[in-house]
């Protein structure tokens, strides 16, 4: 049980009774008190023990999101046939599959895009000496930054209707 205590003060201040010809009152100062209750409750569990709570965001849809990175990429990168030639469909698939790694194991919501997969995708397509590795990464890279998160956000609010 708390207790609330509220106290006054009061001082009485010597005044002389008339000062240019006036009456005043003698004035008092009054001074409040008012402490605020303490419960035991909120005491009884150390602070430091309670740890803060993460919060995790739901899954992104990678499957859905992987599908129409592939299906926008292979659109955008079939514009330069003279780069990729017959191996469109290789340099797709190398870089649909980091992707897809990355959104399963490392994207956790807006503002979580990463770099490193897209560096990944330009280092993997020059390790198996596919063409345009640098063009890809930069189209999965702009394609990633402009569409990743508004998907996830898009998804995740409807989510949240049901």
């Amino acid at each position: 049980m708390a207790l609330n205590i509220l106290t006054f003060t009061a001082a009485a201040v010597p005044f002389p009774s008339k000062i240019f010809n006036h009456s005043i009152q003698p004035k008092i100062p009054l001074q409040l008190h008012f402490s605020i209750p303490i419960s035991t409750r909120h005491l009884s569990v150390p602070q430091s023990s309670t740890q803060p709570q993460k919060y995790v965001y739901p899954d992104p849809i990678p499957e859905f999101a992987v599908a129409k990175f592939k299906t926008e990429l292979l659109k955008k990168l079939s514009k330069e046939k003279e780069t990729f030639g017959d191996e469109l469909d290789d340099v797709v698939s190398v870089c649909a599959e980091i992707f897809n790694e990355f959104l399963h194991k490392e994207y956790g919501g807006p503002g979580t895009l990463l770099v490193e997969p897209f560096t990944d995708m330009m280092v993997a397509l020059k390790e198996r000496k596919l063409p345009g590795a640098a063009l890809s990464a930069r189209a999965s890279l702009l394609w990633a930054q402009n569409y990743v998160d508004q998907d996830w956000e898009t998804w995740t609010s409807k989510q949240l209707r049901q």
